[in-house]
C-alpha cells in the first residue's frame, strides 16, 4: 500500500533467509567473521574479475537458498542488478539460475531497489518466493569507471574503495522471525557534484531528502529506529547527511552509522574513506545486520542505499552526477525461523 508521496508499506513480507560472499579485504575487515563465503584473492579462483563477481554473486544466492532449505525451482522470481554494463553479473547469473528474472539499476542503491521491489512483488500476490540479490567487484568497477587496477593511479582521500562481495536475501510470506514493514523509493537529486571521486558528497543530498520523505509519510522520528544506515556515504558523506537532515528538522546523530564505514578497518590498506559498491550495503545489512535483528540487538533498523548514478562518458562530458536513495525497513517480529 502506499502511503504519503514515496513510501510502500507492507504488511505481509518476512526475511526468509539471507547469503553473502566476500573477498579477501573485506575478510580481513572487522566484519569478516560476519560473511559465509570468503575469498583470499580477488579472482575468486576465476580467470577474470568480470567471472570472479558473477561467481560471488551465484555463492551468495546459493548460501541464501540452501539456509532456508529451498531449491531455485521453488523461488517465483530473482530481482538482481549490479555495476558493470548491461549488469552482466545478474544477467548471466538468471542465465544459470533459470529463474525468472528481474534486472534492476539503481547504482550503490540497487541493493535495497532490489529488496523493495521483490517486496513489493510478494506483497502484492504476484510471486510467493522472490530473491534479491546483487554484487560488485574492486577491479570490475576500477576497470568500467575509472582506471584499470594495474594503471596504478593515485586517489585522494575522498575516494571511496568499491567492495568486492555480494549479498542475496529471500523474500516469502511465510512468518520468521524478521518482517519487512516498509519502503521508501528514492527521487534522483543533483547537487552539482562533478568529481568522480567524491561520490560521498553527490550522494548526500540524495540520501537525506529519501530519509526525510520517509520520515514524513510515516509521520514519525528518528527514534523509531534503533539504527538508520546509510550506504556509502562513507567518511566524506556521512556527516553531510546528518547536517542536512537536521536542517529538515530530524537529528540522526545518535542512531546512523554508514555501512561503507563498518566494513573496513579505519587503518585498513588502501580504503580511503571507506566503502562503496551495491555489495556495500548488502553484506553489511544481510551479513551483519539481520543478525544482530535476530538476536535482539536491535528490533527496526532503516537501510538507506546510495548510488551514484554518473557513468564515465557523463563525467568526460563535464555533466555532474545526479545520485539516487532507496530506504528499506528490517523489524524483528520475535517469532523463530
Amino acid at each position: 500500500m502506499k502511503t504519503g508521496k514515496q513510501t510502500w508499506t507492507f504488511s505481509n513480507v518476512y526475511l526468509q533467509s539471507v547469503g553473502t560472499a566476500v573477498g579477501p579485504k573485506e575478510a580481513e575487515g572487522p566484519l569478516g567473521d560476519c560473511f559465509d563465503v570468503t575469498y583470499d584473492n580477488l579472482h575468486c579462483d576465476e580467470d577474470n574479475w568480470e567471472l570472479a563477481e558473477r561467481k560471488l554473486l551465484e555463492d551468495s544466492i546459493s548460501n541464501c537458498l540452501s539456509k532456508k532449505g529451498i531449491a531455485k525451482e521453488d523461488v517465483d522470481i530473482y530481482v538482481s542488478g549490479d555495476l558493470l554494463n548491461q549488469i552482466v553479473s545478474a544477467t548471466y547469473s538468471a542465465r544459470t539460475l533459470q529463474i525468472p528474472f528481474l534486472g534492476v539499476f539503481g547504482a550503490c542503491s540497487t541493493s535495497m531497489e532490489s529488496l523493495a521491489v521483490a517486496s513489493s512483488l510478494v506483497e502484492g500476490g504476484f510471486a510467493k518466493r522472490a530473491v534479491a540479490g546483487v554484487s560488485s567487484h574492486n577491479a570490475t568497477a576500477e576497470r568500467q569507471f575509472r582506471y584499470p587496477t594495474e594503471y596504478g593511479g593515485q586517489k585522494p582521500g575522498t575516494a571511496t574503495s568499491t567492495v568486492t562481495g555480494a549479498g542475496a536475501a529471500l523474500i516469502g510470506t511465510d512468518v520468521t522471525d524478521i518482517r519487512i514493514t516498509s519502503a521508501t523509493v528514492g527521487r534522483v537529486v543533483d547537487w552539482g557534484v562533478k568529481d568522480p571521486f567524491d561520490m560521498g558528497s553527490a550522494m548526500a543530498p540524495a540520501a537525506a531528502d529519501t530519509i526525510a520523505t520517509h520520515f514524513k509519510d510515516l509521520n514519525i522520528q528518528p527514534e523509531e529506529y534503533d539504527l538508520i544506515v546509510t550506504g556509502d556515504l562513507s567518511a566524506v558523506g556521512s556527516p553531510i547527511v546528518r547536517d542536512l537532515l537536521i536542517e529538515e528538522g530530524f537529528d540522526i546523530t545518535n542512531n546512523h552509522n554508514d555501512c561503507g564505514l563498518m566494513v573496513y578497518r579505519p587503518n585498513q590498506e588502501e580504503v580511503f574513506a571507506g566503502g562503496s559498491g551495491c555489495a556495500c550495503s548488502a553484506v553489511v545489512t544481510y551479513g551483519h545486520l539481520v543478525d544482530l535483528l535476530k538476536k535482539g540487538r536491535y528490533n527496526k533498523i532503516l537501510v538507506v542505499a546510495t548510488g551514484c548514478l554518473h557513468s564515465p562518458v557523463m563525467v568526460q562530458q563535464k555533466e555532474s552526477m545526479p545520485a539516487i536513495a532507496h530506504a528499506v525497513v528490517l523489524e524483528r517480529t520475535g517469532s523463530d525461523y
